[in-house]
């Protein structure tokens, strides 16, 4: 099966580089997502919602994805590249969840993201806390 995307926007960081894996929702910088203008009117009401999904194309992946790692903050404990968030991934797609401060035309303006600047945009969804929240979820091997 052949599987094809195309990206409906563009996302737009500070960083060129890398992004910070941690207490990037405190950067500071110009954080925001340009949809494509097509897609404009499917931003109706969204403003209306305090966080929205995130789903992008990591295109400047850095290394190929292995089925196990050592995340940074791991302290040194190894685990399977599906019980982390590592952006090198066997199909390049990145989530996050952004918080809304305001959209303008086809803007959505965040605050910080953990992306790349110039990733293409794959989706949006709202993040509506009572199907999103699970109040059971736990930090799994972070914990530990």
């Amino acid at each position: 099966m052949d599987i094809k995307l195309s990206p409906i926007g563009t996302i737009h960081t500070p960083y060129q580089k890398d992004a910070p894996y941690t207490d990037y929702e405190n950067k500071g910088g110009e954080f925001f997502i340009e949809l494509n203008e097509d897609y404009t009117e499917g931003l109706y009401l969204l403003d209306k919602l305090n966080y929205c999904y995130i789903l992008f194309h990591i295109h400047k992946q850095k290394k190929p994805p292995r089925m196990h790692i050592f995340p940074p903050r791991g302290n040194g404990k190894e685990v399977g590249l599906f019980a982390t968030r590592s952006p090198n991934r066997i199909n390049p797609i990145g989530l996050t969840v952004a918080k809304i401060k305001k959209i303008e035309g086809n803007k959505i303006y965040t605050h910080g993201l953990d992306i790349l600047d110039g990733s293409p945009l794959l989706d949006i969804k709202p993040y509506i806390r009572d199907f999103d929240m699970k109040v059971d979820s736990n930090l799994g091997w972070i914990e530990a």
